[in-house]
């Protein structure tokens, strides 16, 4: 385990990595975004439908939507990272109160739980959607 004077001590490491993967994703949502909305505009879709495709078309689009639905998730666990270093809670997990291991930080840097809880909440998750389906 570790204390949160090691976390402390490696606080501007944690936060440069943060800010700097939250930089690439901003770029990658800007990008998504424009070409989203070329797509809708039918720039993009009208390219794809002069190879009378627009099956092709579509399916692009929603696996470009995809992508930054999964940016925009990331994002989401960035900003709390930052939030959590600010507060002074960065490697507290968040639903025991636990440490969560440096190396699980240093690998998974936004990681909210110990490993003990985040496998509780993925079956506990995967539980609710079968009973959803």
């Amino acid at each position: 385990m570790h204390s949160q004077a090691e976390i402390g001590g490696l606080q501007q490491e944690f936060e440069t990595r943060l800010m700097a993967r939250r930089e690439v994703l901003q770029e990658e949502i800007g990008e998504a975004l424009r070409d989203v909305d070329q797509t809708t505009g039918g720039n993009y879709a009208e390219q794809l439908h002069n190879l009378n495709d627009k099956s092709l078309s579509d399916m692009l689009l929603d696996l470009r939507l995809a992508d930054m639905h999964r940016d925009l998730e990331e994002l989401h666990d960035l900003d709390g990272a930052l939030s959590r270093l600010r507060d002074g809670k960065f490697g507290i997990c968040t639903e025991c109160g636990e440490p969560v291991p440096l190396q699980r930080l240093q690998a998974y840097p936004t990681a909210k739980r110990c490993r003990p809880c985040q496998e509780l909440h993925e079956r506990e998750r995967d539980i609710r959607r079968k009973q959803g389906a």
